[in-house]
């Protein structure tokens, strides 16, 4: 049994105003009236429902809940407004119809309080929808002033790593996140209605996989061997598809150990799909629907402003190969070149850094990420990656070299990368070998080939298509958020201290 009248003890760490509500506190606990005792509350309608619905609700008796986060007290009478998740209610709570006893207690809280409300629904003389109080009861004690109001929190630092402070005093962060909740139902809708079934796959992976992706590692102490956080869900997907089913996805969470951005952050959510007798043209086709279907159902346009740039999501997009763009920005001829050798001292004249050893096919997209890639504004596939760059593809039947690949470009930045599904077992083996080297040579001494992925190859996977699209990415355009962290409730933050 909890002891309501133990002494809290001062700290010196306290603030003026911590200490005064921690007396305040005190208090109320001398007087056997713990502010943590009650388990729930009745509440019938939410502030926007009050509103809204004024009409019909006139003169009726409502019961509300919600932190307070204005006060003007009077002698006998006081207003007050109460936000709950929905939005903000003005209160008008007079003695006489609350009581002495209440009024005071209502005198005494203080801005944070979680107080719940029952009263009638009646306007104001200026027309301000309000509830006339009946009865007041405190359901938490706020015990830490709350940012002024009028500039609210704004140390962008402090936001991320208390967002819960971040949502009481900006209520626009929360649209935010309502809006990222919206988003990703209307993808699950998206897929759903064009037959995908949704899946879950496993995060925890007996191998480390992926030449450029640094998987997080742990240990499993049952079966005494180290596991990796998943860096894709892609080959798991892709083993559904040898299975049997003709279209999956996953909405999931990926984890790579990488560095941190505005645009990046160690974990962060995907969706990929996958599309049995499809080719990456029906991938492109299948991701210009998708975001201008989604953007429509969560925006309620398909014209977007995305910081200050306006942004058409209208199909057609532009389809480039990776090779015209580079030719198209820099001057550069991917198909000039002879050899490696020549494509190398193409880079040392721009002073563009590249591995040793590197190929063509290395070095177009190094020419791509100097040249290109700030520049694709508007909605833009960029096509037919080299070979080396694509483990994962299907050679182009008319150049082996390319690869039947693109990505997603839209105001500088990658929303998405596809690909006709390389199914040739053989093929798959030998690129998974060089990825490994790749790999090994980053540092990854356990990277493995996946021999069960090749195994599930052997069996036959058919022609597939498939996706995976940044979903972060795609909810800070349709919010108009300027970095990853704007659209993650708790983005990862180094430890103070």
């Amino acid at each position: 049994m909890t002891d309501h009248t133990a002494q809290i003890p001062n700290q010196p760490s306290f603030s003026e105003q911590e200490q005064i509500r921690r007396e305040k506190l005190q208090a109320l606990l001398d007087q056997g009236c713990s502010p943590y005792s009650l388990t729930s509350y009745d509440v019938t309608h939410s502030a926007v429902q009050i509103a809204d619905g004024y009409d019909e609700l006139e003169g009726k008796t409502v019961s509300v809940a919600g932190r307070v986060l204005s006060r003007r007290i009077m002698g006998k009478a006081s207003f007050a407004h109460l936000r709950d998740a929905s939005g903000d209610i003005q209160l008008y709570i007079k003695r006489d119809d609350v009581g002495e006893e209440a009024y005071n207690a209502f005198k005494n809280s203080d801005l944070g309080d979680i107080q719940g409300v029952k009263g009638f629904v009646f306007k104001t003389r200026t027309g301000e929808v309000s509830i006339h109080a009946q009865e007041v009861t405190l359901l938490s004690k706020c015990l830490k002033p709350l940012p002024e109001k009028f500039h609210g929190l704004q140390d962008a630092d402090l936001r991320y790593r208390q967002r819960y402070l971040d949502m009481i005093v900006n209520p626009q962060v929360r649209d935010t996140f309502i809006k990222r909740s919206r988003i990703i139902t209307a993808i699950r809708s998206f897929m759903d209605a064009r037959g995908f079934l949704e899946v879950d796959t496993p995060i925890l992976h007996t191998l480390e996989i992926g030449a450029a992706a640094r998987p997080f590692q742990t240990h499993h102490n049952t079966l005494d061997i180290d596991m990796y956080l998943r860096v894709e869900t892609e080959l798991y997907l892709k083993r559904l598809i040898v299975g049997g089913f003709d279209k999956v996805y996953e909405i999931g969470r990926i984890f790579r150990n990488e560095g941190m951005s505005p645009r990046h952050n160690p974990e962060f959510t995907t969706i990929e799909l996958y599309q049995a007798y499809a080719d990456y043209q029906d991938m492109m086709d299948l991701a210009e629907d998708m975001f201008r279907s989604v953007a429509l159902e969560v925006c309620g346009t398909e014209t977007l402003t995305y910081q200050g740039q306006e942004i058409r999501l209208h199909a057609p997009w532009a389809r480039l190969t990776m090779a015209e763009a580079v030719k198209q920005y820099s001057g550069i001829d991917f198909f000039a070149w002879e050899n490696d050798e020549q494509a190398r001292a193409c880079l040392d004249e721009r002073h563009i850094t590249y591995e040793k050893g590197a190929t063509r096919g290395d070095c177009l997209p190094l020419l791509f990420d100097e040249y290109v890639e700030k520049n694709l504004i508007q909605p833009t596939f960029i096509m037919d990656y080299p070979v080396e760059n694509s483990p994962l593809a299907k050679r182009k039947p008319d150049d082996p070299r390319l690869t039947e690949r693109f990505e997603i470009f839209i105001c500088g930045s990658e929303f998405g990368n596809a690909f006709s599904e390389l199914n040739d077992p053989i093929d798959q083996r030998a690129r998974f070998v060089r990825q490994v080297e790749e790999r090994r040579a980053l540092g990854g001494k356990n990277a493995k080939v996946d021999e069960d992925y090749v195994n599930a190859l052997e069996y036959g996977l058919p022609p597939t298509g498939g996706m995976g699209i940044g979903v972060d990415r795609l909810i800070m355009l349709l919010t108009d958020s300027a970095s990853i962290r704007d659209v993650l409730l708790f983005p990862t933050m180094k430890p103070l201290g």
